[in-house]
Formats: structure tokens, C-alpha cells, sequence
């Protein structure tokens, strides 16, 4: 039986919550200062387990809850469930962020059926408010069962190193949190609270306080970094100085995606060219999540293009290729907000059509000068067309890699694909910055309209 408390020196005494949850709302907010709401809710005879409060971060209003895992291990309760679901309601109906605390070792299995349900209502609010406000997860302790899965629903997830995040236990992972990074779970991995803290309150400056609001402006200085050939040198080299903020770094190895700006303004960053790798089911999942993300606030997506294409071996086929393929092409085509594309290298077939074909793929493409543009790979395109050339001769590599080079030239140059208006533009790289700056300045009023309906139907 639950025991009432009526004086107020009864209740402060029991709303005494941990150290470790009410610091880590104190590195969250601005000044460590806060508001919390149901503090004196009560589960049976002990706290709710959770704290949920309101406050600023850099001036911004957001709406956290962190989990106490002094009371009872942290087990999500109906009352801190309902505390929880206040917070999502809120955040609805002024459009403001929310940022969730986890530290809990699940449901509580004392009242496991009324948990689950309570899960279950989470679930569906968070699913609400998913693209309306940005919604991030930090794990700071264990993370497990059904309160994984509302976590990782978030848009961005933090994990501190030391962190824990799973569904079952007795996984065999030595390194959840790493784990976490290298599945695609985790944006980021801190070292610790302090650090990953710091990591959500740069996410939340970087993107719109709602699916309303403009994206955020910032004074900023010209890049100095030089234009090479990889995806990180290559953004540092077109975007605001000490802008670029990489994501999902461990997962999905050839693509890279961050938040940046260019000319104070916030964009999202897609590169196809981190490695030298052809792009694989990962790579595809993660761009076509990130231009998702990106779409849910109207935040730019500019796409640096340098690759040669899709794996298409038998491993790539087993792990669902085509599907990834046409998942990452059909999240490009759905999404109405600034598209701007730049090939930077060498651009095939399917992978030029799914990240910067003309018409909904993107609004507007650029071709560096020494860019390649093909169909197919120019060794695969000769093989079909100058096989009669090819017969009888002496040493078929060089003569395949010499005709290669010739239909490279006059085919598939930078110039011939603006001559057959697949690219708007070509410009040196020294110019890039400019002409996808002056692109999403133009477009800054982009109204696109699509058909009515709940939801496109697109492959998972």
C-alpha cells in the first residue's frame, strides 16, 4: 500500500533524485539551471524514476526527461511513463526539441504487462512528434529492452563509451557502445556525460528548433582547408570554416554525412567518396536515413558525388543491393527540401541517377571540370562497344584501358554531360563553394508540393 505524504518537508524529502540524473539535465541546460515538472510523483513508495523538466539550451527552449537510476534500477514505471508522455505532448504543441536521458535497465518487471503498455503509449507519441521537432537520445548507462528501442527511435543518439544499448542481454558484444556506432544506431560516441552533452547541445544548434522554424544562422569565416580528393578534405574545403560536423563516421564506410554551413546558413552534408569503395547496403542506408533527417526540417542536403558506382558482387546481392539501391534513390526523390549536387570525380550509371540525376533527385547539379560522368564504367562501356576492337589484340588490357581512356574523353567528360543538360554547371573546384552557396540562396523560398497521402511506400 502506498503511503500518503501531506507536509511539504515529507515530500522534498523523498523527491531528493539522484546526483547523476539531475547532473546530467545541469550539463544540458544553460546555466545548469532547469524546471522540473511531477517532481513529487510518486511510483508505490518510491520516486517515479525519471526526472522530466523544461529549460534553454543557447537560448532555445527544450523539453528533457533523464532517467534516475537510483530508483528502482530506473525501471520505467505508468507514473514516470506519464511524466514521459507530458513531456512529447509539449513538445507537440509548442515545437520545441526533446532530449531523452537513458539510464535503465528496462521495464518494471514488479508490473511488467502495465510497463510494456506504457512503453507501447511512449512509442506511439514519440512516433507522433518524430519530424515535427528534433528528438535526441543520450545513453549514459544501460539502455536495454523496450526502452532501446524508444531511444534509438530518436533522430540523433549519443552514447557515452561506457554505455550499454540492447535489447536482449547476453549478446556476446564485448563493446556495446561501439557496437552501437557500428550498426548505425549512434550518431556519435563521448567519452563521457560531460562530453556527450556537449556533442547534443551542437546537434540541437545545428537544426531547426521545429519542421517550421528556419534553419539556424551563424557568423562564420572562409574555408582555408585545400580541395582533394576525399570527402572530408573536400567539405572542410567548401563549407564555413570548423563547420563540418561528421555523423555516423563508423557506419557505412565509403559515405560520409554531417552538419555544416556555408555562408552562416546550416546544411546537411552527403559524400559518396570517403573511401575509394564502391557503395554498399550500409552506405545506401545511411544516406537515404541522413536526406530523410535532413528533409523531416527543410535543412539543404548538398551531395558531393565521387564514386563508381553500387557494389553489384555476390555478397552485395545476398545483403539486398537493389533494395538498398532503390530505397536510397527513392528517399532523394520524396524529399522536398534544397537539393544541390556536385561531382567531384567520377560519377556511374545508377549511382549518379539516385544522387544527382536531374529533375526530383536534385534541384540543381554541378560537375567539376575534371569530373567523369558515365553511364557505365568506361571498361564495361568499351567492352560493349568496341569489342571488334578489342578482338585479336596482342595485349588486351592496355588496349581495353587505351579505348577506356578515349570514351572517357569524348563521352564522358564534364563538358559533354552539360552539353546534354545532365549537369547545370561546371566549375573548378576553387569555384564550388560559390556556386552551391549562390544555389541555396536562390532557392531559399523552394515550394514543392506532392500528392496527397499519408506516407510513400518506400523499401526498408
Amino acid at each position: 500500500m502506498s503511503i500518503k505524504l501531506s507536509t511539504a518537508a515529507e515530500l522534498e524529502a523523498l523527491s531528493g533524485a539522484s546526483s547523476k540524473a539531475v547532473s546530467r539535465l545541469t550539463f544540458l541546460f544553460d546555466d545548469g539551471k532547469f524546471t522540473e515538472v511531477g517532481r513529487f510523483v510518486k511510483s508505490g513508495d518510491a520516486l517515479s524514476g525519471v526526472i522530466t523538466a523544461f529549460g534553454y539550451v543557447d537560448g532555445v527552449p527544450v523539453y528533457a526527461f533523464s532517467q534516475d537510476i537510483s530508483a528502482k534500477s530506473g525501471a520505467l514505471t505508468k507514473e514516470g511513463a506519464d511524466k514521459i508522455s507530458k513531456l512529447y505532448t509539449l513538445a507537440a504543441e509548442t515545437g520545441a526539441p526533446v532530449v531523452g536521458v537513458y539510464d535503465s535497465y528496462g521495464a518494471d518487471v514488479s508490473d511488467a504487462l502495465t510497463s510494456l503498455s506504457a512503453y507501447g503509449e511512449l512509442l506511439s507519441k514519440s512516433a507522433n512528434v518524430s519530424g515535427v521537432v528534433p528528438n535526441v537520445s543520450v545513453v549514459c548507462g544501460v539502455c536495454a529492452g523496450a526502452a532501446a528501442m524508444l531511444a534509438v527511435n530518436a533522430d540523433f543518439v549519443v552514447v557515452t563509451k561506457d554505455s550499454e544499448l540492447y535489447v536482449s542481454p547476453n549478446s556476446g558484444i564485448s563493446d556495446l557502445a561501439q557496437h552501437a556506432a557500428d550498426t548505425g544506431v549512434a550518431a556519435l560516441v563521448a567519452d563521457d556525460d560531460a562530453a556527450a552533452f556537449a556533442a547534443v547541445k551542437s546537434l540541437l544548434g545545428r537544426v531547426p528548433q521545429n519542421n517550421l522554424s528556419p534553419v539556424p544562422m551563424y557568423e562564420f569565416e572562409e574555408p582555408t582547408t585545400a580541395f582533394g580528393t576525399d570527402a572530408l578534405s573536400q567539405a572542410q574545403a567548401i563549407f564555413d570554416e570548423g563547420s563540418v560536423k561528421e555523423l555516423y563516421a563508423d557506419f557505412g564506410k565509403a559515405a560520409f554525412t554531417a552538419l555544416a554551413s556555408i555562408g552562416g546558413s546550416c546544411v546537411g552534408v552527403l559524400a559518396t567518396n570517403k573511401t575509394d569503395d564502391k557503395l554498399t547496403v550500409h552506405d545506401s542506408a545511411k544516406l537515404a536515413r541522413f536526406i530523410r533527417m535532413l528533409d523531416c526540417f527543410n535543412i539543404p542536403a548538398v551531395t558531393l558525388v565521387d564514386t563508381e558506382g553500387f557494389r553489384n558482387d555476390e555478397k552485395a546481392a545476398k545483403c539486398g543491393a537493389v533494395k538498398a539501391m532503390a530505397k536510397l534513390s527513392h528517399a532523394y526523390a520524396e524529399a522536398t527540401n534544397i537539393k544541390v549536387a556536385a561531382v567531384t570525380g567520377k560519377a556511374y550509371g545508377t549511382a549518379f541517377m539516385a544522387l544527382a540525376g536531374k529533375g526530383s533527385n536534385s534541384d540543381m547539379t554541378y560537375a567539376v571540370d575534371s569530373a567523369v560522368i558515365s553511364a557505365l564504367d568506361p571498361l564495361t562501356a568499351v567492352e560493349f562497344m568496341s569489342h571488334d576492337k578489342l578482338a585479336g589484340t596482342d595485349d588486351l588490357t592496355a588496349a581495353r584501358k587505351a579505348l577506356a581512356d578515349e570514351y572517357v574523353k569524348n563521352e564522358c567528360s564534364a563538358y559533354a554531360a552539360a552539353q546534354s543538360g545532365a549537369v547545370d554547371g561546371v566549375v573548378a573546384a576553387s569555384q564550388l563553394r560559390a556556386a552551391i552557396r549562390e544555389s541555396i540562396e536562390i532557392m531559399a523560398g523552394k515550394r514543392a508540393q506532392r500528392l496527397p497521402k499519408k506516407h510513400s511506400n518506400i523499401q526498408l
